[in-house]
């Protein structure tokens, strides 16, 4: 039979996870910028970790989830979504003690799975990179953590970017606007989606967020969650809006916004790029938000926390669909020809102290003529090409080409071996 990867998987072959080595260490250089400190989690948890902390009535564990027994019948599920297991190790490491710097900052990367119906930038198995920032209510952790995700998707080349705004409030903020939603919903509960009539009463706010075109009709003329906020919410998103306009970042506030996910309250956001690989509408790229209920909810101290979430698959699409040049360094160093089976203790030698030195080097193993070796090299754009043959053996010195002006000079094995970066400098000037 012929094997294939899982539907909604992909295979991610070398020229292309170069791409993703690229976005990674970009994100990297970003993150530490900011003080964020890598964090690795477990790609499977215990289902009671999303469920609590997701929401039950979430796409995500309604729907989504691969979940499964193992063989303790433990209930278990591959991870959603990064949040809810980054917050799982805060707990359960007390990363919250006061030996920890506050707040703690924290980001991830890696693969996520949710069973969905496959399409371009979206698959059963997708990637993702986020952050996590615990320990501070201030609304300077929502701005700066906004203005890093910005950074970040500009330092990738995107542009034609639109930062969307809105708040969820406190949780009085979010009990006044669910009764609300309720009373506004119940007269058109029959013309709601099953999804939708499931939720009204378990969680309206999702309701808003439904993907239904007539859900979207009828939420047009629900209450807005802004004319619900009480002092205490209205000062936080007053404060993240004035500091967004100090630092020159233009935003949108959309009031039925709410997120896919459950443990959101006060600042959320989404980033949207409306690239080509959209067919030049807007589509979210980035998004997060503030949550300051869920470490508690997973058994930790009332500790606050702000993030987000941005698909690799997807920004990937965009710089591929929008041609933004991704700088891959794979150039080959040097590439060595060895002639003749006598060279071969030689060139191994050889190369192996030219990569001890730093550099990027090849040579052939399939016992190939000279002429297809010089082939071979021009294809792997080497910028030095040594060889080793009966003459260079003798001798005890290599040639050494620079590829980029046809200039030769001739090199002892012994100062190869000892210091090729000296050499290398002087053939490349």
């Amino acid at each position: 039979m012929a094997y294939q990867r899982p539907k909604g998987t992909a295979d991610i072959l070398p020229g292309e996870s170069e791409k993703w080595q690229y976005v990674e260490q970009t994100a990297r250089d970003v993150f530490k910028a900011y003080q964020f400190k890598e964090i690795r989690t477990p790609m499977f948890e215990n289902f009671d970790v999303f469920s609590r902390s997701v929401g039950d009535t979430s796409d995500i564990v309604t729907k989504e989830m691969y979940d499964f027994f193992d063989k303790g019948d433990r209930h278990i599920v591959l991870r959603p979504e990064g949040t809810a297991g980054v917050v799982r190790a805060y707990v359960e490491n007390k990363l919250y003690g006061p030996e920890h710097q506050k707040p703690v900052k924290v980001y991830y990367m890696g693969p996520m799975f949710r069973y969905e119906r496959p399409q371009s930038g979206r698959m059963r198995e997708f990637h993702q990179l986020g952050v996590e920032a615990f320990g501070s209510e201030s609304p300077a952790i929502d701005v700066e953590t906004i203005a890093m995700a910005l950074q970040l998707l500009k330092q990738f080349g995107l542009k034609d970017l639109k930062l969307v705004i809105n708040t969820l409030g406190d949780l009085e903020t979010r009990q006044a606007y669910r009764q609300a939603l309720i009373d506004f919903l119940e007269p058109h509960f029959a013309e709601l989606s099953a999804d939708s009539k499931e939720r009204l009463h378990k969680n309206p706010l999702r309701v808003l967020d439904s993907k239904d075109k007539h859900d979207q009709e009828i939420v047009k003329d629900a209450p807005s969650i802004l004319d619900y906020l009480d002092e205490t919410s209205t000062a936080h998103f007053t404060t993240v809006k004035q500091m967004l306009e100090s630092l020159g970042i233009d935003y949108e506030i959309d009031a039925n916004m709410v997120r896919g996910l459950d443990y959101y309250n006060h600042t959320i956001f989404e980033i949207m790029s409306n690239s080509k690989a959209f067919g030049g509408n807007y589509m979210t790229v980035c998004a997060g938000g503030r949550y300051n209920g869920l470490v508690s909810e997973l058994g930790g101290p009332d500790a606050p926390g702000f993030g987000f979430g941005l698909g690799v698959e997807r920004l990937l699409l965009i710089m591929a669909a929008d041609e933004v040049p991704l700088p891959v360094d794979d150039q080959l160093d040097v590439y060595l020809v060895g002639i003749g089976a006598a060279a071969a203790p030689a060139t191994l030698k050889l190369i192996q102290a030219i990569r001890g030195a730093g550099f990027s080097a090849e040579r052939d193993y399939l016992d190939r003529k000279p002429k297809a070796q010089f082939k071979t090299a021009n294809r792997l754009n080497a910028k030095v090409v040594i060889t080793v043959g009966d003459s260079e053996l003798a001798a005890k010195a290599a040639n050494l080409k620079n590829m980029a002006t046809g200039e030769e000079t001739t090199v002892p094995f012994t100062e190869i071996e000892s210091d090729f970066k000296a050499i290398f400098k002087t053939a490349v000037k």
